[in-house]
């Protein structure tokens, strides 16, 4: 071949990830001088390997350097057709998602580059993604005024755009429930498209995605599209092509809409940072919080997270002055923040009330419905699996060893998933005697048919996974409650965050107490937010409103800082927790989950990469914890267990972490044992 016979310093040459999962490497081809115009950092190509067989792959870099002999190099096929070319930022990206959090190379590469085939269709590409087309009426979506800003949103605002001008720390907006953090959100969405830059907003949940997408559209019009993983393929790829031509400049979603293909994003916003669903629960097991950071310095782009009910991370962060703080503690217009009323659940057995529905509760649903207004139930099932309390008391099970609560498994004991200890389900409370301790047995299904047994006149609805199994349900379901076609609202977690309902006046909290002692360091943070957060809901446009808090535990600390929506007293107590503890903030820890259809053999491996790190690495017993069953034992015929190191450096976790995936990989104990890392999760 004639080029054979020219300086190799000549050629250029790419180095390309093969789409082979277990193949966690790249190698270089060299770019045929028919391809030099068509092949950059992130090109779809296609290439040999093997004998003679074309594997698909990406191009993560390029240069004029052969690494091994020239003429031992292969060229590049073809460039693959029909293919998203990816900036070589997201790849760079991917990169360092695989070095922080722990994966392959592909697996970081299909996180950023979800989108890939091209649907193949006449119709035009519509500007409304498929999925929000179906539940928009006609008179929803207009380029509508906004009313004017409050002056709490005016000094925010400059207080946002001074920081900008100046150190341009990511912000942390801490503002309360119904202050209108969406507004600021939009008028700095509308200073970065001034500047011909584009807006990434995330938000945690796809049920969130709704009313902030309305919004935005009615100032925004066409340049606003949505991207989420109930879309079909074609329909992801369609706002893909929208967004890198152009078409598209702000887009609204969950966290792969942080991929988005934009040429100059300038502004990153995260909507109720603190929600868990930020997490990513496939490898690379990534934080979308700390991805954004990254991306944002890579791009020269702004970050602004936003809560009512902060995470302690972020706090944490603006505490030390890393974050700019900025703060809205009013509620926008008239409204005023809800009145909270506590109801121990207690009393209401010991006075033969057994439902899960209490007196007050049940009465202040019947003022609500003779007045023509909305109420809103949440059930708090977060953490529900089978942790035991008693009925009478109050009484948690807990470990002895480290103060997390014990779940019940199907061998009959009470088992920590911290530490491995188990202990047989007791017959009395350990504390006042009483026989009656038992998990929680209650769904939204059953507090739907209470409340269509107690009123039967009313209009009820239930949103939950089973409601919203197939596409378009859980706007549906919002749409009919946003336009007073149902009387009560029904769910879990989803109903309780960042929605804005006119008309609703109640809400109430069933079984409070049920995340409060989940088997999670983050236990009562998360208790607190979803308290805050729910109680939110209530009295957003002016009529007064009110939350009843249904709890067996009316005297605990957490539940009366939710109650008064103290955060900063809330967050003293839970940094002081933590460091006492040992746990994020202040420390770090790293995850290692593992699973295998061999229990036993799963056992062996924990425990020989336990010992590993014990005597190789030279860690001490306070930072290592386990190995214990999961919280969920077994899945899909794997058996699951877990291990957790802690460090006050996260640098020195991601050394032990490279350490564990080397004797991991030539280890051959470890052969049939599948592993995953999470950092802080």
């Amino acid at each position: 071949m004639c080029h054979l016979r020219r300086n190799p310093a000549e050629f250029m040459y790419a180095d390309v990830i093969v789409n082979i999962s277990s193949l966690d490497r790249s190698f270089q081809y060299r770019v045929p001088e028919t391809l030099a115009d068509s092949v950059a950092i992130g090109t779809a190509v296609r290439v040999p390997l093997g004998r003679g067989s074309l594997r698909e792959g990406r191009v993560i870099a390029l240069g004029n350097q052969p690494r091994i002999e020239a003429d031992k190099i292969k060229d590049i096929d073809s460039v693959a057709e029909d293919k998203i070319a990816a900036e070589g930022r997201l790849i760079r990206l991917a990169a360092w998602m695989r070095h922080t959090y722990g994966s392959t190379m592909q697996q970081a590469l299909s996180a950023v580059l979800p989108v890939q085939e091209r649907r193949r269709r006449k119709a035009a590409v519509a500007a409304v993604p498929d999925d929000l087309a179906e539940t928009l009426p006609e008179s929803e979506g207009k380029t509508e005024a906004d009313p004017p800003l409050s002056e709490e949103q005016q000094a925010v605002l400059a207080q946002i755009r001074g920081e900008w001008m100046g150190e341009d720390r990511p912000v942390l907006l801490h503002g309360v429930t119904g202050s209108g953090k969406t507004r600021v959100y939009a008028e700095l969405a509308a200073q970065v498209l001034a500047e011909g830059r584009q807006v990434i907003l995330l938000i945690p949940e796809i049920a969130l995605s709704r009313q902030t997408v309305l919004r935005f559209r009615r100032r925004f019009g066409d340049l606003v599209t949505v991207m989420n993983s109930r879309m079909s393929k074609g329909g992801r790829f369609d706002q893909y092509e929208r967004m890198q031509r152009g078409e598209a400049r702000i887009v609204i979603g969950p966290r792969s809409a942080l991929f988005a293909p934009f040429s100059a994003p300038g502004l990153i916003v995260i909507d109720e940072e603190q929600e868990p669903a930020y997490r990513s629960e496939n490898a690379p097991r990534y934080d979308a919080r700390e991805v954004a950071l990254f991306r944002a310095k890579e791009e020269g782009a702004h970050v602004v997270f936003g809560s009512a009910t902060p995470s302690t991370d972020s706090y944490r962060r603006a505490k030390e002055g890393r974050y700019a703080l900025c703060t809205m503690e009013s509620r926008f217009g008239d409204a005023q923040l809800p009145e909270v009323q506590i109801v121990d659940m207690k009393k209401e057995k010991r006075e033969g009330n057994l439902s899960l529905i209490s007196r007050p509760l049940e009465e202040a649903i019947g003022l609500r419905l003779e007045r023509g207004e909305q109420v809103m139930l949440f059930l708090n099932r977060r953490g529900f699996s089978a942790v035991h309390t008693c009925q009478s008391c109050g009484e948690v099970l807990e470990c002895v060893h480290c103060s997390i609560p014990l779940t019940l498994h199907k061998d009959g004991k009470l088992h920590c998933h911290y530490c491995g200890f188990a202990m047989p389900l007791p017959e009395r409370c350990p504390s006042c005697g009483s026989p009656h301790i038992q998990g929680f047995r209650y769904g939204t299904q059953k507090v739907e048919n209470d409340m269509r047994r107690l009123f039967p006149q009313a209009r009820v609805l239930r949103m939950d996974a089973d409601t919203t199994r197939r596409k378009g349900e859980y706007q549906e379901i919002l749409g009919q409650f946003s336009r007073h076609e149902a009387d009560i609202l029904i769910g879990t977690q989803m109903i309780v965050k960042g929605h804005d309902f006119p008309e609703v006046t109640l809400v109430g909290v069933l079984a409070a107490d049920l995340s409060l002692f989940a088997s999670d360091y983050r236990a009562q943070e998360r208790t607190y937010q979803l308290l805050v957060q729910a109680a939110g809901r209530s009295g957003r446009a002016g009529k007064a409103g009110e939350a009843i808090i249904q709890t067996l535990h009316p005297e605990h600390e957490c539940i009366r800082q939710a109650i008064k929506q103290d955060y900063g007293a809330f967050y003293e107590d839970e940094i002081t927790a933590r460091e006492m503890g040992g746990y994020p903030p202040a420390w770090q820890l790293l995850t290692v989950h593992a699973s295998a259809e061999d229990a036993l053999q799963l056992s062996r491996a924990m425990l020989a990469l336990r010992t590993y790190l014990l005597r190789e690495i030279g860690l001490e017993g306070r930072q290592l914890i386990g190995p214990a069953p999961e919280p969920v034992q077994k899945k899909k015929d794997a058996y699951l267990e877990v291990l957790y190191v802690r460090d006050p450096s996260e640098e020195r976790l991601t050394q032990i972490r490279r350490m564990a995936e080397k004797y991991i990989a030539i280890n051959s104990g470890f052969a049939h044992i599948r592993f995953a890392f999470d950092l802080n999760a």
